[in-house]
C-alpha cells in the first residue's frame, strides 16, 4: 500500500494506478478538483454557442452574429481538450506528467481564445500566448532540477523524508503555473464574454483555478 508522507494535505488516498515509482493517486482534495474538472467538461460538450447581438444605436437595426459548424467544432474541440487536459493535471502523481498537462492547457486555451475572429480578442491570445511560451522554460527547468537533485519525479518519492523537492524548483514549479495559468486577465482584457461563443470560455477560468489549486497541493507535499 502506498503512503502519502504529507497525507493530510490532501487527505489519505482513495485510489491509486501505480507505473513503478509513479503513482496516479486520488485524494479527497484531487477528486474534488477532478469532478469539478469532468462536470466543466460535460458542459462544454452539451452546450451551443451564444448568439451575439450588436445594438446600433440611434436606430432600431440590431445584427446577429452567427458562429458557423466548422468553428463551433474546433472551440468545442479545444474546450473539451482543455477539460482533459485539466482532469490529467489533477490526477498526474508524477512532476514532469503534470508540467506536461499545464503546457497541454495553456495551448488549448489559446485556441479557445484564438477562435474568435475579431481584431483585438487575436492581440490577447496573441499575447497570452507569448507568456505562456515563456512559461515552459521554468515549468520545464523545474522538473529537470527535480530529477537531477532528488533522482525522483515521483510525488509519492518526493513527500517522504529521504528526497525532497528543492526549493528553487518549487519557485520555477509555481512561476511556471502562474504564467500558463494567467489566461483569465487576458480574457477579460479581450472582452471575450461578449464575443461569439462565450460558454466556452468559461473553461479557461476552471483550468487555470484548477491547476493553481493542484500545484499549491504538489508545493505543500513535496
Amino acid at each position: 500500500m502506498f503512503d502519502l508522507q504529507s497525507g493530510a494535505v490532501g487527505g489519505e488516498e482513495l485510489f491509486y494506478l501505480p507505473f513503478g515509482d509513479i503513482v496516479n493517486y486520488f485524494t479527497p482534495y484531487t477528486a474534488v478538483l477532478f469532478i469539478l474538472a469532468l462536470i466543466f467538461t460535460l458542459f462544454c460538450i452539451f452546450s451551443r454557442p451564444e448568439k451575439q447581438l450588436d445594438v446600433v444605436f440611434g436606430d432600431d437595426a440590431v445584427y446577429a452574429k452567427e458562429v458557423g459548424p466548422a468553428e463551433l467544432k474546433f472551440r468545442r474541440f479545444m474546450a473539451v481538450a482543455c477539460g482533459v487536459a485539466t482532469m490529467g493535471a489533477v490526477l498526474s502523481g508524477d512532476i514532469f506528467n503534470y508540467t506536461l498537462f499545464v503546457s497541454m492547457i495553456g495551448i488549448c486555451i489559446i485556441g479557445i481564445v484564438a477562435a474568435v475572429k475579431n481584431r483585438h480578442v487575436l492581440n490577447a491570445a496573441f499575447n497570452y500566448g507569448i507568456v505562456a511560451m515563456v512559461a515552459t522554460v521554468p515549468l520545464f527547468g523545474s522538473a529537470a532540477i527535480t530529477l537531477a537533485s532528488a533522482g525522483t519525479l515521483s510525488i509519492w518519492e518526493l513527500s517522504g523524508a529521504m528526497v525532497s523537492m528543492p526549493l528553487i524548483a518549487k519557485v520555477m514549479l509555481l512561476v511556471g503555473v502562474t504564467g500558463e495559468g494567467i489566461a483569465p486577465f487576458y480574457a477579460a482584457k479581450a472582452e471575450l464574454f461578449r464575443a461569439p461563443g462565450a460558454p466556452y470560455v468559461i473553461m479557461i477560468h476552471v483550468s487555470s483555478l484548477l491547476i493553481f489549486l493542484r500545484v499549491v497541493e504538489i508545493l505543500l507535499t513535496v
